[in-house]
């Protein structure tokens, strides 16, 4: 099981619970490729990073899905 320890990143809102580029770079191993192509499906909408950052964000502050702050991807994304 990966630990992963929330930190500050560079990158969106700058939430305390956001990955570092370091964490992001072994987080991003572990997801499936995004499916493009003739049988793929269509362009993702929402950076995959931001929507990992909204997750840790309701674990670490324990709000609700639908108070997510507006500079993450929508509630029922991240949901």
């Amino acid at each position: 099981m990966l630990l992963v320890e929330l930190a500050v990143s560079s990158v969106g809102g700058g939430y305390p619970s956001d990955l570092t580029d370091e964490q992001w770079a072994l987080v991003e191993l572990l997801l499936p490729p995004a499916r493009v192509g003739p049988k793929g499906g269509r362009r993702e909408k929402h950076p995959r990073r931001r929507i990992l950052d909204a997750i840790f964000y309701v674990v670490r502050t324990g709000c609700s899905w639908r108070r997510l702050p507006k500079d993450f991807a929508p509630w029922p994304t991240v949901y």
